[in-house]
């Protein structure tokens, strides 16, 4: 049987993106859908992309946005680099594009103009790297960024009682939207844990790849998962963004 497998947040880790695809064992029928913040972090920012670019032309993907690919592709758009984004991760990717050429930053900034926003599959389940506000739903989103900046869809998702049912008046609108909802943009580790996170019918694939966390990559049937080790031990001579948790 083909599988639909998400993958949180990678930051710049190549290394322990290989290690996760390797455990995985694809299929040609399988189906993969990226979260996004494929970038800043680790110093293989780049090198990531080229991968993908590649993945992509054997197997199905889906590849969502996340707010630091949005920086990376304005800077890759525009030469500009944002001073919040350097600050966050965006220096080891500006290091990480150190040799190439013109026409191979042209390349991935097709690619990350070509992203999603969002994902909805035939079964209401939603894939978003971080959130989104309108109440009717990501269509009716009135602004853009929140489907890579927000952090209240998975704060309503933790508060939420656990054992309220969905056909409660008192259940959260945004979540009864969908069957499932999948994202990443805040790290599981924020909360103690290198592992997946599910709040109310909201998962969270984010965990922390980018600091202290592992990759990961979850079959969203089965809820089983393939991980990393731990990226930090992947990149002994770097911090990462770890440097920002001081």
């Amino acid at each position: 049987m083909s599988r639909k497998i998400v993958i949180g947040d990678i930051h710049g880790a190549l290394k322990a993106l290989e290690q996760v695809m390797a455990q995985l064992k694809l299929r040609k029928t399988d189906e993969l859908i990226f979260l996004g913040d494929y970038v800043d972090g680790w110093s293989q920012s780049a090198q990531v992309i080229d991968y993908l670019l590649e993945f992509e032309i054997n197997y199905n993907c889906i590849f969502i946005k996340g707010n630091h690919d949005d920086w990376c592709e304005q800077w890759l758009k525009e030469g500009f680099a944002d001073e919040e984004w350097l600050q966050h991760g965006g220096a080891e990717t500006v290091r990480s594009y150190d040799g190439y050429s013109k026409d191979q930053k042209e390349r991935h900034m097709i690619f990350f103009n070509g992203m999603s926003f969002y994902e909805i599959d035939q079964s209401n389940r939603l894939f978003v790297h971080a959130g989104f506000s309108s109440m009717h739903g990501p269509l009716k989103e009135h602004f853009l960024s929140n489907f890579f900046w927000d952090r209240t869809l998975w704060e309503v998702a933790l508060v939420t009682n656990t054992q309220l049912k969905r056909e409660s008046k008192s259940f959260p609108k945004r979540l009864s939207l969908f069957k499932e909802i999948f994202i990443g943009h805040t790290p599981t580790t924020n909360y103690g844990t290198d592992l997946p996170m599910r709040a109310a019918n909201v998962w969270n694939v984010d965990t922390g790849a980018a600091f202290l966390g592992r990759l990961t990559a979850l079959d969203i049937e089965s809820k089983g998962f393939w991980q990393s080790d731990p990226v930090y031990t992947l990149y002994p001579d770097e911090k990462g963004r770890n440097k920002y948790l001081q």
